[in-house]
């Protein structure tokens, strides 16, 4: 006859957390997440700070896409370990932001408008490159006799 056992007490998920602590607990860490939250607030307000406000498609497109950004990145420092696959959602924000004065519909591709969106989309994409890659440091896990307790 088998029992169940709790799975909270395991030690790989106990070693996890430890692992997601350090990950947030550290200064860099938290630069990027202030850096990243800096960034979706102001993607989502650039169209009235850069003065693109008159290209509705694409002001509304950035005020969307700043706004799911901050939501994608705000959760990193509460709850690393069931939010940290959200930066891979933030990082195709960020490449998207790069992208949308050409695919945005009309033409909303003057100078105002790449040059903000290429330097904050790239910004938005490094930082959620950094916050995925943030929780990868630590040992890596084993397979094998030894791993077997």
């Amino acid at each position: 006859m088998t029992t169940r056992s709790d799975i909270s007490q395991h030690p790989d998920l106990a070693e996890m957390r430890s692992r997601f602590e350090r990950a947030t607990s550290n200064p860099a860490a938290q630069g990027v997440e202030a850096l990243a939250l800096l960034t979706g607030v102001y993607l989502a307000a650039s169209p009235w700070i850069a003065g693109f406000s008159g290209l509705t498609g694409l002001a509304v497109t950035n005020l969307i896409l700043g706004i799911a950004y901050c939501v994608c990145m705000s959760g990193f420092a509460s709850a690393y370990e069931r939010t940290h696959a959200m930066a891979w959602a933030a990082c195709a924000i960020g490449a998207f932001t790069i992208i949308s004065p050409w695919v945005v519909s009309g033409d909303v591709s003057t100078t105002r408008t790449v040059v903000n969106n290429v330097i904050v989309g790239a910004v938005a994409l490094l930082c959620g490159l950094a916050m995925a890659a943030g929780g990868r440091g630590g040992r890596k896990p084993t397979i094998g006799p030894s791993s077997m307790s």
